[in-house]
């Protein structure tokens, strides 16, 4: 890791207290605060999603879009885990991640279903769906990754393993189920709601510890995942089947899609060994 990166980590992790700071001006700092650490967590995503915004649909010297896509995620994967800002642990989890995004991709896309497309000639497809399109999965396992060390997250009032990774089972397998039987998003939903209804998330964004409800987290972090959506399918990364002849607001409905493959992600990330100290289950 280069000393500048050191450096900036430190700086960022720094929680010695802050007596000068009270009232809108502690406010204001503190969310200034929040506001760099969100970037830094956002690092592989907004490298990526960079990418994928940036490079011209005809590609670059020959190389297609695509193909480009997944020789830059990939390098920016490798650079994280050279330069230590990722562990060896943390990259088995963002591949799984990877692979359960591609699996999605592979069934959403397949002809049967035709959920959404990828238009775009690439030597990398497979199944029809191109390789990088895992790490756009990946980035929001990263994110998490991230932001738990940056803010020092702790969770208060986790549910049993088991019955979070029963949830999770459940949210991934209804996004194939969902095209021969009734879709059960909202029942999800509402196992979810339940599950976690005391759960709370417990964070320091300069030196003082806040919380929120970890159900908060999980709308918000899908609602920008949602907005990003927007924006790929309107530089044509991918494509709808209402937005095949004019681009169109992605319906608000995606946004309860993605909370939920939130709260899956979350669960994977929890059971990371140096993740697991930091979550409190009751007995």
């Amino acid at each position: 890791m280069s000393t500048r990166q050191l450096s900036l980590d430190a700086y960022l992790l720094d929680s010695k207290p802050r007596p000068d700071l009270s009232g809108l001006r502690r406010a204001l700092v503190e969310f200034l605060w929040f506001g760099i650490k969100e970037a830094r967590a956002c690092l592989f995503a907004g490298l990526f999603f960079l990418a994928v915004f940036g490079v011209p649909r005809a590609g670059i010297l020959g190389i297609p879009r695509y193909d480009l896509l997944l020789l830059i995620a990939v390098a920016i994967q490798a650079w994280m885990v050279s330069a230590k800002l990722e562990t060896w642990d943390e990259l088995k989890a963002i591949t799984l991640f990877h692979v359960i995004g591609f699996g999605l991709e592979v069934f959403k896309t397949s002809e049967a279903i035709g959920s959404w497309s990828y238009p775009d000639f690439a030597y990398t497809k497979l199944f029809g769906v191109p390789l990088f399109s895992g790490f756009m999965y990946a980035a929001v396992g990263s994110y998490i990754i991230q932001s738990w060390r940056l803010f020092d997250i702790r969770i208060r009032h986790h549910p049993p393993y088991w019955m979070a990774g029963l949830v999770a089972l459940a949210i991934y397998a209804n996004f194939f189920t969902h095209h021969y039987i009734p879709d059960l998003r909202w029942y999800l939903a509402a196992l979810a709601l339940g599950l976690y209804a005391r759960t709370t998330v417990v964070f320091r964004p300069l030196d003082r510890d806040r919380t929120m409800p970890l159900l908060l987290g999980f709308l918000l972090i899908g609602f920008f995942i949602w907005l990003a959506e927007n924006i790929s399918t309107f530089f044509g990364i991918w494509r709808y089947p209402d937005q095949l002849g004019a681009w169109s607001k992605v319906h608000i409905g995606k946004w309860s899609s993605w909370s939920l493959l939130v709260v899956m992600t979350f669960t994977i990330v929890a059971n990371l060994k140096h993740i697991k100290e930091r979550v409190h289950v009751p007995i």
